[in-house]
């Protein structure tokens, strides 16, 4: 991955998000998933245009299961946007540079 969107897995998932204050938008994804490959470029832009504002991380859901299930992800890519640790919205699917741009707005330090 880059230095803007970072892997997270069962082992390190909920002690990285404890320590964040800004929102958190999390895909869940697989290798293995045409739309999952689609987006990941997407999500490397917007990562880098709202770095320090929002944090992006991704979460292989078959090489880890608990977060996923804690999640309940049952469709893939899922995007989840994390505010103070909490689940605030849920994405299903793939989402265009200007969707995800507008996601990430709503909830940025500058958009909130």
């Amino acid at each position: 991955m880059s230095e803007n969107v970072k892997i997270l897995g069962d082992a390190d998932f909920k002690e990285v998000i404890s320590g964040i204050s800004t929102p958190i938008l999390v895909d869940f994804y697989a290798d293995w998933c045409g739309p999952c490959k689609m987006i990941a470029p997407v999500l490397e832009e917007v990562a880098g245009e709202f770095k320090g504002k929002v944090e992006i991380f991704k979460v292989n859901v078959d090489a880890n299961r608990n977060i996923p299930g804690e999640f309940s992800v049952s469709s893939i890519p899922t995007l989840i946007m994390l505010k103070n640790g909490a689940e605030v919205e849920r994405f299903v699917g793939y989402k265009s540079k200007k969707e995800l741009q507008d996601i990430l707005n709503r909830y940025s330090a500058a958009g909130n």
